[in-house]
């Protein structure tokens, strides 16, 4: 029987022992509230207090700028319809006061965002699009990052929201998140009321991150990509930023989230920012070698493949090839059949026969539509874990050549053309 090996760490991450180890009294006998007052309570509150002083250092904030959500995509609705809900709220209270001037300030909301945002904001987006709201998509071109020049042309006097992410899920592409960070920055100290939100799920705990030098108001990261479990994230929400919750109930969160926390998972959580703070350097180094031994020997044995994304700019861990004449599924099933665990794009978008809207997002190489819709359809994102080793990638490189070519001789006519 062989050993499976998994090289799907940008979906969910196995979670460490170390976390489990913190996460089980809260699980047994701590098993307060932490809005009670009494003992029980307060030893619960304790913890959450200690976890979220750790995801604040993670990412380089003050601990009251964090706020516990149920993961990823929560945090990004909080961020993005929490901005607009306030900013439209605060409209009405101006025009209110003002009936003589309430037309001349009514304006539509304008959204900046990105064409290979994670589905978690690229449907908040497509939802407020419909509701009436105005959302510009740039371009990412064949590198698959976003320019400055063409974000600086997309702001307009209605812009109150730029949303982009610190890296790419799918080509693990990074971001230029800190120079946007300056450009909000200087829109604001000439009184534009404009916020900027960048979604760090996949960069938190694999590159540095820091609030204050990226300079963003609202960031948001997830658990169960950093080793522990799913169900629980955060979204960092800079000091004087005015949300509206999206869960309304109780006081919780200084009333940004209502909703009892979850005691066991934000201990959790906590327990793994401390674990990727103090192992970031050397972790990243060693999944930038696994990743590094991984394309060089599939562009030396593999013909007619293209590497997705920009070779420097990107996450240590993730590497996303195009393996052109076959469809990226069939090869998933393959590996998977023989131990291997890879993904053809986002977890999130399994389930669907479309290829990646992120690859489909990325300049052609060719002005061929067809060549381009193969290099979609053959996809594959490979994404490396702490867990994994170099014999990992040595039985990846047993069985993959095989599989490709196996595939590719099977494959109609038609697509090898």
């Amino acid at each position: 029987m062989f050993r499976r090996i998994y090289l799907d760490n940008s979906a969910t991450t196995p979670v460490d022992p170390r976390v489990v180890e913190a996460m089980m009294p809260y699980l047994t006998e701590q098993f307060g509230n932490a809005s009670s007052i009494h003992y029980f309570g307060q030893q619960a509150k304790a913890a959450v207090d200690k976890a979220r002083h750790q995801v604040a250092h993670l990412i380089g904030s003050r601990p009251n700028e964090i706020v516990f959500t149920s993961g990823g995509t929560e945090s990004n609705n909080l961020a993005i319809k929490g901005i607009l809900e306030r900013w439209n709220a605060d409209i009405l209270v101006r025009n209110a006061s003002d009936i003589e001037g309430a037309d001349r300030n009514v304006r539509v909301p304008h959204i900046i965002t990105s064409a290979i945002e994670h589905s978690a904001v690229t449907n908040v987006c497509d939802d407020l699009e419909k509701q009436g709201y105005r959302i510009t998509r740039l371009p990412v071109y064949e590198d698959g990052i976003v320019r400055i020049g063409d974000l600086k042309a997309a702001i307009t006097d209605e812009t109150v929201l730029i949303s982009i992410m610190a890296a790419n899920n799918e080509i693990g592409t990074l971001q230029p998140i800190e120079e946007i960070g300056k450009i909000v920055k200087e829109l604001r100290a000439q009184g534009r009321k404009i916020w900027f939100h960048t979604d760090a799920v996949q960069a938190a705990g694999k590159v540095p991150i820091n609030v204050e030098e990226i300079g963003c108001d609202l960031l948001s990261i997830s658990a169960h990509k950093l080793y522990a479990p799913k169900g629980v994230g955060a979204l960092y929400v800079r000091r004087g930023v005015r949300l509206h919750p999206q869960n309304i109930g109780g006081h919780q969160e200084r009333d940004r989230r209502g909703g009892t926390e979850s005691v066991p998972n934000i201990v959790a959580f906590g327990k793994a920012c401390e674990l990727a703070d103090e192992n970031l350097s050397a972790e990243s180094s060693d999944l930038k070698v696994l990743r590094d031994d991984l394309e060089s020997r599939v562009g030396e044995i593999i013909p007619d493949i293209v590497f997705n994304g920009d070779r420097d700019r990107r996450l240590p861990n993730i590497s996303n090839i195009s393996f052109r004449s076959i469809e990226g599924e069939g090869l998933l099933i393959n590996l998977d059949m023989q131990g291997i665990a890879v993904s053809t794009g986002s977890a999130c978008s399994s389930g669907t026969l479309e290829p990646s809207p992120v690859i489909r997002a990325l300049g052609t190489q060719t002005p061929s539509p067809a060549v381009d819709e193969d290099r979609a359809r053959g996809a594959i994102r490979f994404s490396l874990g702490r867990n994994n080793t170099a014999e990992d990638i040595d039985r990846l490189m047993e069985v993959l050549p095989a599989s490709v070519e196996n595939l590719r001789r099977l494959a109609p006519a038609s697509a090898k053309a």
